[in-house]
């Protein structure tokens, strides 16, 4: 049988990147056909480690923009279609082995294959944070990357969506006000700011908790009235992160609805409520949106972060708290033993289960009150 396999060029952006680059080439081992990489300024071991793996390694003056960058790793690929990577990403074994029979079967017409980007797990390795990204693409389609920070590959055409994760592995490298600097040089330019880049400054601020320039500038993203849906829905919640933390609880409680302007409600946001009322003792108010969580459908493929637990287990636990405080202890106990199905070694989860069982007469336990605030 004739091997039908497309070809792979690994394309990615490095600097000072020794302690995470063998890593990743590992974990895709066998699945590019050539590998690009575009040094940017290591002064460490970076390129020696890389040059085990590949020649093709070039050099690239910084000039404080990611797209420009990556656009000119992909303009140094030759194969078929382009993989692309950074450096604290990793491919699980699992993954690969779907990677390379994806490999051997993907249909030539298709030119953008995303795959779901699982970007943090709890203790007990579940995925608590992830979203999708267009990870692999034909090359003769000439995409272009966009945005001097937090850039996007702007594509079109057939695609797959794919179940192969890309994982995220940071190692802590303290880079954290590279971007906010970024952008405060722009702006200080006078450059005009797109509503993406509204956004995304927006988020560096309120990442460094300045929250005050961070609702002004997330509040000029949702006055463009352009930006993508899912970072709309995601504004609503930093801004509501924001005057909590400022103490303006009426302010956090309008831009959690807020969210229901622009989609159906997401579990994400009901459970935000929840909290809120959870938070100020109004418990039947606290049930009825951590119930209503619990009776949403989970979206299919959907590219917006998802966090996990609001879907799954977190409701339950929650209206376990309420009902607890309500006095109807029957129904916390049924709800903290949903939340166990979910999280069988959770402390707390287990804490919950003895002391209920000891408030029901179910055996001896603790009678002091649950609290998972």
């Amino acid at each position: 049988m004739a091997d039908n396999s497309i070809s792979i060029s690994l394309c990615m952006i490095v600097r000072n990147e020794e302690d995470t680059i063998a890593r990743c080439l590992d974990s895709v081992k066998g699945i590019p056909d050539e590998i690009v990489i575009i040094d940017t300024g290591s002064t460490d071991r970076t390129k020696e480690i890389v040059s085990k793996y590949t020649d093709r390694i070039f050099d690239f003056a910084w000039i404080d923009d990611f797209a420009a960058a990556r656009n000119f790793a992909f303009s140094n690929a030759t194969m078929d279609y382009i993989l692309w990577l950074d450096a604290d990403d990793v491919l699980a074994a699992s993954d690969r082995e779907q990677f390379l029979r994806l490999k051997k079967t993907l249909d030539s017409h298709l030119d953008i294959v995303n795959m779901p980007y699982l970007l943090s797990f709890d203790q007990f390795g579940k995925v608590t944070y992830s979203l999708r990204r267009n990870r692999l693409v034909k090359r003769s389609k000439n995409f272009r990357w966009i945005g001097a920070v937090h850039e996007y590959l702007e594509v079109y055409g057939p695609v797959l969506n794919s179940d192969i994760c890309v994982t995220h592995k940071d190692m802590g490298k303290d880079d954290s006000d590279r971007n906010l600097k970024i952008y405060e040089k722009r702006l200080s330019k006078g450059e005009a700011f797109s509503p993406r880049d509204l956004y995304y400054y927006a988020n560096e601020l309120s990442d460094h908790q300045l929250n005050e320039r961070a609702i002004e500038f997330y509040q000029k993203f949702l006055k463009t009235g352009q930006g993508w849906v899912e970072d709309v829905l995601a504004t609503c919640g930093k801004l509501a992160d924001c005057f909590q933390r400022l103490g303006e609880k009426d302010k956090e409680l309008e831009y959690i609805l807020k969210s229901f302007e622009y989609a159906s409600p997401r579990a994400e946001f009901c459970c935000r409520l929840g909290h809120y009322f959870l938070r100020a003792g109004q418990y039947e108010q606290g049930v009825f949106w951590y119930k209503f969580a619990t009776q949403l459908e989970k979206p299919i493929d959907s590219w917006g972060p998802k966090i996990e637990a609001c879907w799954t287990w977190l409701p339950h636990l929650q209206l376990c708290v309420c009902y607890d405080r309500l006095g109807k202890h029957e129904l916390a106990y049924e709800h903290n033993e949903i939340a166990r199905k979910y999280r069988p070694e959770d402390t707390q989860v287990l804490y919950n289960k003895n002391y209920l069982e000891g408030v029901l007469g179910l055996g001896s336990a603790d009678k002091k009150e649950i609290d998972n605030e």
